[in-house]
């Protein structure tokens, strides 16, 4: 059951011991309250402020886990932090793997990568984070789960497809299936990974094809060439870093030398999503 004092009391403190600058929020006017504001709280966990003012006063329904996960990143957990706020909620806190949890200092980090599109996801695909620029350039996913899991997406959903030229396609496919196999072999049995691979096998002849051809690597797709609808063409080259645990990923695409994607990627900083959204 959930510890609706307990939880409002957790939240409360982490909220007032954050900084504006601790997440990446400019410090703005002198503030009356010390820590973060109770609206920016709830615009970093992806909910309402209402619903966000509620569980600090011990209202409202019942949070879910996505919704903890998320307060969890907002308010800059360690593992002990966001464990103690899962059971404050009612829930049994995921395994001590990095997972879905989002560590403060990688956050820091990728907070000041603003001139590049950068994503963090899962070893299944699934986002967790992405900047400003990376929206700008392959566009916010909304939800939780398989509606923010790339893998999911790229086989089930076409208009994913179009930021990309149609001639890198197989390439796509291939690396997304292989990646996932890796995965799936370096977890064996784990009930995530079998639920994303059987519901793929079921829903994409495609992916069902790859998959039985068993071919096993890490992503390997340096270049990768995005179209937009404004600015067009972006050649880009990704570098992707991995947590200790090899669970969490950073994605950080760069301007590939000699074309004009540093250009075209200067001008999405400045007009991004005002005009693109």
């Amino acid at each position: 059951m959930t510890d609706r004092d307990g939880l409002a009391d957790f939240l409360r403190r982490r909220r007032e011991l954050l900084h504006p600058g601790d997440v990446g929020l400019p410090d703005g006017a002198r503030r009356r309250t010390p820590g973060l504001r109770r609206e920016e709280v709830a615009q970093l966990a992806g909910m309402s402020t209402d619903y966000y003012s509620r569980l600090e006063q011990s209202r409202g329904a019942n949070p879910s886990e996505p919704i903890i996960a998320g307060l969890a990143r907002a308010l800059r957990c360690d593992l002990d932090e966001r464990d103690h706020l899962y059971h404050l909620a009612g829930f049994t806190p995921p395994l001590r793997r990095a997972g879905r949890h989002i560590s403060p200092g990688l956050i820091g980090l990728v907070e000041r990568l603003v001139d590049i599109p950068v994503f963090i996801v899962t070893d299944l695909d699934e986002v967790l984070w992405q900047n400003a620029l990376a929206d700008a350039v392959i566009g916010r996913y909304p939800g939780t789960g398989l509606a923010r899991n790339l893998t999911w997406l790229w086989f089930t959903d076409p208009a994913i497809r179009q930021i990309f030229p149609a001639e890198d396609w197989d390439a796509h496919s291939a690396a997304h299936v292989a990646d996932l196999r890796g995965t799936y072999s370096r977890r064996m049995g784990d009930r995530d990974v079998i639920e994303l691979v059987d519901a793929l096998v079921e829903r994409s002849a495609e992916f069902r094809a790859l998959w039985e051809l068993h071919e096993v690597a890490v992503r390997r797709l340096p270049r990768k060439r995005f179209l937009h609808p404004e600015i067009g063409e972006l050649d880009l080259t990704c570098e992707t870093l991995l947590t200790p645990a090899a669970d969490l990923r950073v994605r950080a695409f760069l301007p590939l030398e000699g074309t004009d994607a540093r250009e075209k990627l200067d001008l999405l900083r400045v007009i991004g999503t005002q005009s693109f959204a």
